[in-house]
């Protein structure tokens, strides 16, 4: 999770497409329950989107608009599931290092 004092990427973005970001000390405030809740709706219409793509890419008699509407909507697609990654993987722990630099290296 967030350690204290860090912001979290939100899965929304701001006046000209900026990046929100929440200050929280880890709790599960409003704010963030909200920002994981739209993080699993993102990514389930990315799920239905993709299945959606499949389909017409699969049709060679797809409409070269349809093609088009379809390829940004896939765009806005990835750009959420690349900021819901990004966010999770700012928040995920940091391990400790295992081999400082220049110390010899032991297994068990």
């Amino acid at each position: 999770m967030t350690e204290n004092n860090e912001l979290r990427l939100l899965p929304w973005s701001g006046p000209d497409d900026k990046p929100c970001y929440l200050s929280t000390d880890g709790a599960a405030g409003y704010l963030s329950r909200l920002a994981d809740n739209t993080e699993e709706i993102q990514l389930g219409l990315g799920s239905d989107l993709l299945a959606y793509a499949a389909e017409v890419l699969a049709d060679v008699d797809s409409d070269p608009e349809e093609l088009r509407l379809l390829a940004k909507d896939l765009t806005g697609a990835l750009r959420d599931a690349v900021r819901v990654a990004t966010s999770r993987g700012h928040r995920l722990p940091h391990a400790p290092d295992c081999v400082s630099e220049g110390s010899p290296t032991h297994l068990n």
